[in-house]
Parts: structure tokens; C-alpha cells; sequence
């Protein structure tokens, strides 16, 4: 199954590599048409870590109300 992570892997790439080429055969410089490919790049990454984060979907069982440890006595014992 393919998730949201996995196309962003793809798209980074895709980004970087065909967008700047794309702005090449536009008639771009070379110099101006890497730093906007990777501009672009940057916000899918940016997207993917902070607009829709990993969220860690494991469950941690509640902790006991009591501080006390287990093996403590549950009453003093009495005195003679």
C-alpha cells in the first residue's frame, strides 16, 4: 500500500530534477532554475514534516494512579 510519505519521496526528486529542468528548457539560467526547483522541493519536504507531521499511532498504557511501589505493605504492622 502506498501512504502520503511514499509520494512525497517521489515528488522530492521529481521536484528538484524536473522542475529545474523544465525552467531550462524555458529559456532559464542554470543558476536561477536550481535554487527555484529546490525552493520547491524545500515546501514538499516543509509539508510533509510540519503541515501533515508523522504521528506516532502506538498506545501507552495508562500509568497507576498510586505512587506507592507494589510490593509495599499495605499497613503498618502493629506493635506489642
Amino acid at each position: 500500500m502506498i501512504g502520503y510519505y511514499d509520494y512525497v519521496l517521489g515528488l522530492i526528486p521529481l521536484t528538484l530534477l524536473g522542475l529545474t529542468g523544465l525552467l531550462l528548457l524555458t529559456g532559464m539560467g542554470l543558476t536561477t532554475a536550481v535554487p527555484l526547483g529546490a525552493g520547491v522541493s524545500g515546501l514538499v519536504v516543509g509539508h510533509a514534516l510540519f503541515v501533515n507531521g508523522p504521528v506516532d499511532t502506538t498506545e501507552i498504557a495508562p500509568t497507576p494512579a498510586s505512587t506507592e511501589p507494589a510490593d509495599a505493605p499495605t499497613s503498618l504492622p502493629e506493635q506489642a
